[in-house]
């Protein structure tokens, strides 16, 4: 019993350090990120004065630019997640069944689709803001643009991150119509439209992240018997059966834990802004990490910066906490 005792002790001897180190600087600068949002602190001088929830209601229901702001933020994170998971979900698990087929070179392509994953944000934005920097009519085309004159469709020629146009339905429409007579009108004003430089963004998180994606799918996959996909090969079934009621119902934990992940990578986006476009013209690549920094580090607005922290933490819980429950049920029921 001594000794058992003794293993226990030094157990938690063991992980102490990690404990208060993680008490003190996440969960401690959390809580001091929280009392700041309530506070008077708008300039590079500390000032506590209590002001309650006044920031988040400037932030939420005010009328100045901080509002438009933020909820153009919420709109880009809106429509660059939705663009952003369907892309990566159908590349990712189209080229994990591309190397499952037992292609030549596999190692090969599979080293190659999953190099993207070890670049860091920042390069990845440099390398795509000059491969979509659209040029000048003075200097020509440059980077994709410049490939497209060289293949006989000069034509097309993308204003990529530049472009800040809103595309949205619009209520002289048949959808937009559609949309006022079952209450749903609101949707058809830019605030719930697309902005065109978020098409860049995605483009360049896409390249970098399907690469992961297909490695979980690949992974998924190899897990499934061989008996069972053999067992419907006698059946009758073919490739695209097998695909559809076993491979995708199956591999349902690996979509839920990809479509977290990238939500969750997607609402903190930073680095890749910062290094490919910035807030974009209007606003059109902004997001709410981007917002924040620039609210308490550039505007000195720390109070403000930290309500926008505080929400950012918010709709990340939101993400987290059903997934993580779900794992631990799933764990539990094993």
């Amino acid at each position: 019993m001594k000794g058992k005792g003794w293993e226990r002790w030094a157990a938690v001897l063991m992980v102490l350090p990690s404990i208060i180190l993680i008490s003190i600087f996440v969960y401690a600068f959390i809580g001091w990120t929280g009392y700041s949002s309530l506070t008077k602190w708008a300039s590079a001088s500390p000032d506590f004065t209590w002001v309650g929830f006044a920031n988040y209601e400037r932030l939420l229901f005010g009328a100045g630019i901080e509002t438009q702001r933020f909820y153009i933020d919420i709109r880009n994170f809106v429509g660059f997640t939705t663009l952003f998971l369907v892309a990566c979900v159908v590349i990712g698990f189209g080229l994990a069944l591309l190397l499952d087929s037992k292609m030549r070179g596999e190692n090969f392509f599979r080293s190659v689709f999953l190099l993207p994953f070890a670049i860091s944000f920042i390069v990845t934005g440099v390398v795509w803001r000059w491969l979509l920097t659209p040029g000048t009519p003075e200097l020509g085309s440059t980077g994709v643009n410049k490939l497209f004159e060289y293949i006989g469709l000069g034509f097309f020629q993308p204003r990529w991150f530049t472009d800040p146009t809103v595309y949205y339905i619009a209520a002289d429409t048949g959808v937009g119509q559609f949309l006022n007579q079952i209450g749903l009108g609101f949707i058809t004003t830019p605030m719930w439209g697309l902005s065109a430089g978020t098409f860049s963004i995605v483009l360049a998180a896409t390249w970098q992240l399907s690469g992961y994606v297909m490695a979980m799918y690949l992974a998924g996959i190899r897990g499934i018997p061989h008996e069972l996909r053999e067992a419907a090969r006698v059946d009758g079934a073919n490739e695209y059966q097998i695909v559809r009621h076993i491979y995708i119902p199956l591999l349902t934990p690996i979509t839920l834990s990809v479509v977290i992940i990238l939500s969750s990578i997607s609402l903190k986006l930073y680095d890749l802004t910062v290094a490919m476009t910035g807030v974009g013209r209007g606003f059109a690549t902004d997001t709410l990490a981007f917002n924040m920094f620039e609210t308490t580090f550039k505007a000195t607005r720390f109070a403000q910066g930290a309500a926008i922290a505080v929400i950012l933490l918010i709709l990340v819980s939101v993400l987290i906490i059903p997934y993580l429950r779900y794992s631990l049920r799933s764990e539990t029921a094993q």
